[in-house]
């Protein structure tokens, strides 16, 4: 039987009205010119193993106004929301790169493919190595909490984007002490992460975990074998994280070096 299309139409919108949770009548209580736009805040992150800069674009409009280097992020940017296409270009290049429909499905995944970018959510992008071939690039997306973290505390995500390097679990050293973070992080995974159950939601893809500000150290190793995982220039061994400010840290390949790299990226500063 053929489905009906007011039928149709009204599921979406009840879908959209569920994943906003946008409060409509907030929104139409301000006159229409004191209205801020509807739209997704998106930080664009260039993981790949490739010293090129990208410039990011959603269906063909260009969302960065500057390339983002390597191991750098861009502030959070308004973007289209719902069902839509990221792409990718190469420096001042304009023919993509690689692109990639987010928002194609309702349910969440491992990777957040198909999960599209929520209005008045934050959300970072990461262009990255593909897992099953190396040459190859893939965008992944996650949903960023913005809640601040407790007095005294910072809040740290790390993601594994180093497509090379089997499952780690990952330590966090402060005044000599050490503790467990996260255990058994794959490759386009954020550690902590919960994909099933009732603890599933936006924000459960990709959480932020609150650790004491300070100095900081993390150790990675892998899980098969505990042995410690050497980052390159041990960008993992000096971090200072400062009270009230949230970070993701993350695995990445390095440009001709048969090397693991890690970088840090700071959120909700623009």
């Amino acid at each position: 039987m053929k489905k009906k299309p007011y039928l149709h139409h009204t599921i979406m919108l009840l879908l959209f009205v569920l994943l906003t949770a946008c409060n409509k009548a907030d929104y139409l209580d301000v006159n229409a010119g004191e209205r801020p736009p509807l739209n997704a805040q998106i930080s664009f992150v260039n993981a790949r193993p490739a010293d090129v800069p990208l410039q990011f674009w959603i269906f063909t409009t260009q969302v960065t106004t500057t390339a983002v280097g390597i191991n750098q992020a861009s502030p959070y940017l308004p973007a289209l929301f719902g069902n839509v296409q990221i792409n990718f270009t190469e420096g001042t290049g304009t023919s993509y790169k690689l692109s990639r429909q987010f928002g194609n499905q309702a349910t969440f995944s491992a990777n957040g493919g198909p999960n599209g970018p929520i209005a008045g959510y934050y959300h970072t992008v990461f262009a990255a190595g593909a897992k099953t071939d190396i040459t190859k690039d893939t965008l992944i997306l996650f949903y960023d909490n913005p809640q601040a973290p407790a007095a005294g505390k910072a809040k740290l995500r790390f993601v594994h984007l180093a497509p090379s390097i089997a499952a780690v679990q990952v330590s966090l050293q402060q005044e000599g002490h050490e503790r467990l973070l996260f255990d058994t992080v794959d490759y386009g995974r954020a550690g902590g992460s919960v994909l099933t159950g009732e603890g599933l939601n936006a924000w459960s893809l990709s959480p932020f975990v609150e650790v004491p500000a300070g100095a900081s150290s993390l150790a990675i190793s892998t899980v098969a074998d505990r042995q410690p995982l050497v980052i390159d220039k041990e960008a993992f061994s000096h971090l200072l994280l400062e009270a009230g400010k949230s970070y993701t840290v993350f695995l990445h390949g390095v440009p001709g070096k048969a090397a693991t790299g890690g970088a840090i990226i700071t959120h909700f500063e623009n």
